[in-house]
């Protein structure tokens, strides 16, 4: 029988992990709950939660080397998965309330909030994943998926044309305008929404990632 991929679920004080660590496991995952470099370094998966401001999570993710290890393994092609605000501190910067932080810089562009009379964007919403995503295959296209935010990444600024890497793969919902739900970037996956939050087809998504591992 072959042994479950282990997953270090990243606690760096944002997010409840809790959620998370229970989620993965129904996957298919071992998981660990940790803030410790070498342990985040070696583990088959990593998954960065992330709940708040995006400048608060920043700090909490520096003050675990945070940013260094999704860089270590980036480097090394092994996988990560950002969750929330863990997905936009994986972009170059946040402009939240006037305040601009730097991000981990992985994809251009930044995070600004979204043009709708309503917020934050809370609660189902559907999503637009292309036809040849690892992320949402078996899924079925009308699927709602879980939201809580009021801020997103509104465009993709990495140019990909004539480039010998696959382009990302980019998943988009509508909430006063499109934002990007989901983005598949070789080893990096990130998702705006929770599917630790959004029942079986959450559960799905997550065991589609932790079979790459």
């Amino acid at each position: 029988m072959t042994a479950a991929p282990q997953v270090a679920l990243l606690d760096y004080g944002s997010g409840n992990v809790r959620s998370g660590h229970r989620a993965l496991e129904r996957a298919g995952a071992e998981v660990v709950i940790t803030s410790d470099f070498d342990t985040a370094i070696n583990a088959d998966g990593l998954l960065v939660p992330g709940v708040g401001a995006f400048a608060a999570c920043m700090e909490g993710l520096r003050a675990v080397k945070g940013d260094r290890i999704i860089g270590r393994r980036l480097a090394g092609g092994r996988p990560v998965l950002g969750i929330c605000v863990g997905m936009q501190i994986l972009f170059e910067r946040g402009v939240e309330f006037g305040v601009e932080a730097d991000g981990c810089g992985e994809w251009p562009g930044e995070i600004t909030r979204l043009p709708a009379p309503v917020l934050p964007h809370m609660g189902w919403n559907t999503v637009d994943a292309p036809d040849d995503s690892q992320m949402f295959a078996g899924i079925d296209p009308e699927s709602r998926f879980y939201f809580v935010h009021s801020y997103a990444a509104q465009s993709w600024a990495m140019d990909s044309e004539g480039s010998p890497i696959q382009a990302p793969t980019l998943t988009w919902a509508e909430h006063g305008g499109p934002f990007l739900a989901a983005v598949e970037n070789g080893p990096l996956w990130a998702t705006q929404f929770h599917p630790e939050k959004s029942g079986a087809v959450g559960g799905a998504l997550l065991r589609n990632w932790v079979a790459t591992l």
